[in-house]
């Protein structure tokens, strides 16, 4: 069976939600969707304590791992990525940040032409509509709700309490004039309800629009040329074999783990790599699945006698069903929670230029993405390194683009990484070992026989993962390793872009999520604009 449109677009994630709802504003044109999971629009998405990426469940979520880290001591890490419409915003911790001016500035300053602070802030005020904040960092009527969270979760205050007796600086507003200091984050909710981008971008115009066609349980097999123009794709649906072609432009938004694995068992990547899985190689482009970067992130966790914290005991369930009682009534309580609530932004230098680690607090004991049950109440608090000089990879296990990749995100490879880690170690333990968090914890449950920097080193190698946020390995460029150019084209192919957190050159200091919406508004001027 084949169909042909003008824009295909494959995944339908963060990046992929945004190409289609907006394209689809073009009556003239038509749009399809492929989506390998499903409409991303059940309670589980909507209701933000119900599925966050933390949580190692197959639903919704392809729940990778890594290959074994020789920087973690051999362990395999985990790798959640969204699976359904909406992609990782519909199973992520919500938190609406950038990253500082800086980040972007060096993406232009690398010779990607038109990606710096200043030109890409049009974008992030298009994406965004803020419930709180009016001003000139932000923008008031977007289709991404972004808004105060609705928890009134007294650790809140508790947390900032800390801060001050610590001596960090409180910041209102990660998203404006200055990123660093400690706060509440702003999530992606609407009136406490998860806000993923399929439902700024997709869900109100899938049966409104006659142009666009969203089609979910499609699993895509590979991209198929015609020389060295890409004009669609062979994928399977239901069982079935079907053929889609695209008139105007095939655009790749799988993620920084799927978008080069489709391009490499298309033929398009390292020709050596390609040829040793019998994959006959249309071109030889050596960066693609190179230049991985992630957060490496290590948690502190503690037990404290609080039914405001999650945990597992007689007056949790009963204070928890009073919660949900709530939330069905006013969307108010901790069933809004994004567990995350709170965090910042930390400089382990003072003549840095941008803060280089970041703390996520969470209302909640987790351990190993909480696939290591703790009954007790109590509280963690994450410290992940913004900008690792560590590079990865990501390849291919077989030719088969259903199996999973090998992803090798080579944590704490780069010494100075870990180096680096000591020390946002040392920041977030004056925070935790501040009064007001002190006094309230019973037991250091991870940490307390750590005293020295050769013990922090260890248990930073025994406990320290991802905090979800791979870039990187479709990087735009004008080097070697390049896979594309400054408007997300495939470098020597035709009618293919990439546009996914697989396109930054480099890692931001922040969660991802954002900029990726944000990338993705540019693109489609970038696409109209052809």
């Amino acid at each position: 069976m084949t169909h042909e449109v003008d824009y295909l677009i494959i995944g339908g994630g963060s990046a992929g939600s945004v190409m289609a709802g907006r394209l689809s504003e073009d009556a003239n044109v038509q749009i399809m969707l492929l989506e390998a999971g499903g409409t991303g629009d059940s309670w589980l998405v909507k209701t933000p304590a119900a599925a966050v990426a933390m949580l190692p469940t197959p639903i919704n979520n392809y729940a990778f791992e890594t290959v074994p880290q020789a920087g973690l001591n051999g362990r395999k890490g985990y790798q959640p990525r969204g699976k359904g419409l909406g992609g990782s915003s519909a199973i992520n911790a919500m938190i609406y940040t950038r990253g500082p001016r800086s980040d972007y500035d060096h993406w232009a300053a690398l010779g990607n032409a038109g990606w710096s602070y200043d030109e890409l802030l049009p974008y992030f005020k298009r994406s965004e509509n803020n419930g709180r904040i009016h001003n000139e960092f932000h923008g008031n009527d977007g289709p991404l709700h972004v808004s105060d969270l609705q928890t009134h979760n007294p650790f809140q205050q508790i947390y900032l309490n800390a801060a001050r007796e610590a001596g960090f600086p409180i910041n209102d507003d990660f998203n404006g004039a200055t990123q660093e200091g400690l706060g509440i984050y702003q999530v992606t909710q609407r009136n406490g309800e998860r806000w993923s981008a399929a439902r700024g971008y997709l869900h109100p115009h899938m049966g409104q629009r006659q142009n666009l066609h969203v089609e979910t349980g499609v699993q895509v097999t590979r991209i198929l040329f015609e020389g060295r123009r890409a004009v669609g794709v062979e994928c399977i649906q239901s069982g079935n074999k079907r053929v889609i072609r695209a008139r105007r432009e095939v655009i790749l938004c799988a993620g920084a783990f799927q978008s080069p694995q489709l391009l490499m068992v298309s033929g398009v990547g390292p020709g050596a790599h390609l040829r040793q899985h019998g994959i006959d190689v249309l071109h030889d482009l050596p960066g693609v699945g190179q230049n991985l970067q992630d957060h490496p992130d290590f948690i502190f966790g503690y037990a404290a006698k609080s039914l405001d914290l999650m945990g597992i005991s007689l007056g949790g369930t009963a204070h928890l069903a009073k919660e949900a009682l709530k939330y069905m009534r006013t969307r108010q309580g901790f069933i809004g929670t994004n567990y995350a609530e709170a965090g910042g932004f930390l400089k382990t230098d003072p003549a840095l230029e941008a803060p280089d680690v970041q703390l996520h607090f969470v209302m909640a004991l987790v351990e190993d993405h909480a696939r290591k049950l703790r009954t007790a109440h109590g509280y963690s608090c994450h410290v992940c390194l913004l900008r690792p000089k560590s590079r990865g990879q990501v390849t291919l296990a077989n030719a088969n683009a259903r199996s999973a990749p090998l992803i090798d995100p080579a944590f704490l490879a780069h010494n100075d990484d870990l180096e680096t880690l000591v020390k946002g170690y040392k920041l977030t333990q004056k925070l935790m070992d501040a009064p007001a968090l002190a006094n309230i914890r019973h037991k250091n449950v991870f940490t307390p026989h750590v005293k020295t920097d050769d013990d922090i080193r260890q248990v930073l190698r025994d406990r320290s993962d991802t905090v979800y946020h791979p870039v990187g390995t479709c990087k735009m460029g004008t080097d070697a390793m390049a896979v594309l150019d400054s408007q997300l084209r495939v470098h020597g192919l035709d009618g293919l872009r990439v546009v996914d957190a697989s396109a930054m050159p480099t890692l931001i200091g922040a969660n991802t999520n954002a900029t990726v919406i944000a990338m993705a508004e540019k693109a489609v001027d970038m696409v109209r604009q052809t």
